[in-house]
């Protein structure tokens, strides 16, 4: 049971991190894994599919029967990665009286294992699956199952609290927030089961965020009373194929699940007690993936910031492209030229392979006041795109804006961050509707120290890239090491929510010290140092390149 009102006040302060309302937590993401065989055979590929999907803890049911050396080596290697690992167990049965003994013996085993193990090998908690609905006694004589539902968590949930440290969660059905139990009216059972448990994992089995029947509206009302009562809730989603296809996202799968899920942290960030994401579970999870996917060509890419190029410079522009192998220009645009001083640029630039992506941006167009500014570029871009032929038209549009460098950055951070946000928002809905163009920005790389304002465990990298369809980290280093320190930690993010990132390099001499840019090394070194970068990054299907800064810089470096 929780602490009486009178001291929540003190312990929400002192004991606040037990129960997942520090605002810097890390959200969890988490699987589980019911075939406790595989721990053995293919522990390296479960870690690596850990790694590769930012899942940091794995629900893992447990054989009681075997040793305790065969879980040892796979729970120390997942904490080693930051993966914690909660034994799960449950039947429907395990509600009934007769059964609370099979509770007890898996916090039991827990117990006599974590007493054996090294700190680093053992289990953090144990999460208890229990779906008595699906015994015909719920439809005969539900009252009396949910009674001795009740007195059975309760005598797990109390022995599992003897173990310093050891988390108790349940995974409940969203709809159980219909049900009353016995004698009160007024309670239903999920806010009886949120009351008894560290977490609740909520099984919001649809596939859709938005809506009546929507993961956002089925738990609300969960969520509502997790905040009050202090306990931690992950929202839970199926990817293994069911009858009905609302309530999985094996159809749609594993890219837009991940599109979803990001969405739904967004939304959900302003609750307390949300704690994270879990998916059901590895193995379909794991299928869900392309067997044969199509590898993308990467970017290799340049900017050209002076317009008047594409009419003086269209040979020699095209010409470096080829010799240097760029397939990506982004290309500032003069909105007061006609469209007829595009079209053959354009056009042979696309016949060379080159995907072409108009740009523009300024500091002062992340206010709100220069909104009008980026859908004027917008427009003019769409416009541009219906008035010629398929093969003139630019791919995408690209803004490069740097609030940073403004005065009134360092005075209200936060009201800029709110007006970058909701421009960027109103750029990608422009630019999405009604048709293909991609939508990207070019973003500082350490913008990942920068949290979201009013969400202080999200940071604004992560915002951004959510919203893009790719983003161009300016990791202005010239060194490999440095460059994939700046960025892995995005990447990685961008990959577990399908989203693509460019790597950009500087080549123009700075006065901000010699390691931010390729000048005095030169082009060679650079390309070099972006082979690195390109193998260490090369695992992360979300890593699509590299773009280097800028066209006038590179084809002047020194050798």
């Amino acid at each position: 049971m929780k602490a009486a009102p009178i001291y929540l006040s003190v312990l929400c302060l002192t004991l606040g991190f037990l129960f997942g309302f520090s605002p810097a937590e890390k959200k969890s993401k988490a699987t589980w894994i019911w075939q406790s065989e595989i721990v053995g055979d293919e522990k390296q590929e479960i870690l690596e599919f850990c790694k590769n999907n930012g899942i940091n803890l794995i629900y893992l049911r447990i054989e009681m029967n075997k040793p305790f050396d065969y879980y040892r080596a796979f729970i120390r290697e997942a904490n080693a990665m930051g993966v914690e690992v909660h034994a799960v167990a449950g039947h429907p049965a395990w509600a009934l009286k007769s059964n609370e003994k099979r509770l007890m013996n898996i916090v039991k085993w827990v117990k006599n294992y974590n007493l054996e193990a090294a700190e680093d090998e053992r289990i953090r908690g144990i999460q208890l699956d229990i779906q008595p609905y699906l015994l015909p006694f719920w439809e005969t004589d539900r009252e009396r199952l949910i009674r001795e539902w009740q007195a059975n968590v309760q005598a797990f949930t109390s022995e599992v609290k003897k173990q310093p440290g050891l988390v108790a969660s349940v995974a409940l059905a969203f709809w159980l927030d219909d049900i009353p139990v016995p004698g009160e009216q007024s309670v239903s059972v999920s806010q009886w089961m949120i009351e008894q448990f560290d977490t609740v994992c909520i099984m919001a089995y649809r596939d859709t965020l938005s809506g009546k029947n929507g993961i956002l509206a089925l738990v609300e009302e969960e969520l509502k009373e997790a905040d009050k009562l202090k306990t931690r809730v992950m929202i839970a989603v199926n990817i293994k194929k069911l009858s009905d296809d609302h309530a999985s996202f094996a159809e749609e799968g594993a890219e837009e699940m991940n599109r979803q899920l990001a969405l739904l942290s967004e939304k959900l960030g302003d609750h307390p007690s949300f704690s994270g994401i879990a998916i059901h579970d590895y193995r379909y999870w794991k299928e869900a993936a392309p067997v044969d996917p199509v590898k993308k060509e990467r970017y290799k890419g340049t900017y050209i910031w002076r317009a008047e190029l594409i009419g003086t410079e269209k040979k020699e522009i095209l010409a470096f492209a080829k010799k240097n192998s760029v397939n990506l220009l982004y290309v500032r645009l003069d909105l007061e030229q006609p469209y007829a001083y595009y079209r053959d640029f354009v056009r042979e630039a696309r016949a060379a392979g080159i995907e072409v992506h108009a740009m523009g941006g300024h500091p002062v167009w992340a206010l709100a006041e220069s909104r009008g500014k980026i859908m004027k570029l917008v427009n003019w871009v769409k416009a541009y795109n219906q008035a010629v032929e398929t093969g003139e038209q630019f791919q995408g549009i690209h803004l490069d804006i740097e609030p940073y460098v403004m005065p009134v950055w360092r005075k209200n951070k936060d009201s800029v961050l709110r007006q970058w946000m909701a421009n960027i928002q109103a750029f990608v809905e422009a630019t999405k509707q009604d048709g293909q163009l991609e939508a990207s920005v070019d973003l500082a790389a350490w913008l990942d120290r920068t949290p979201v304002p009013g969400k202080p465990d999200i940071p604004f990298s992560h915002w951004m890239i959510e919203q893009l369809d790719h983003t161009t980290l300016m990791a202005f280093r010239d060194r490999a090491d440095r460059i994939v320190g700046l960025v892995e930690s995005q990447v990685k993010y961008a990959q577990s929510i399908g989203k693509k990132i460019v790597v950009a390099v500087e080549t123009k001499e700075s006065h901000e010290g010699d390691e931010i840019t390729f000048y005095e090394e030169g082009m060679g070194e650079m390309h070099r140092q972006l082979q690195q970068v390109t193998k260490a990054l090369d695992p992360y299907t979300s890593f699509m390149g590299h773009a280097i800064h800028a066209y006038d810089y590179w084809k002047n470096g020194k050798e």
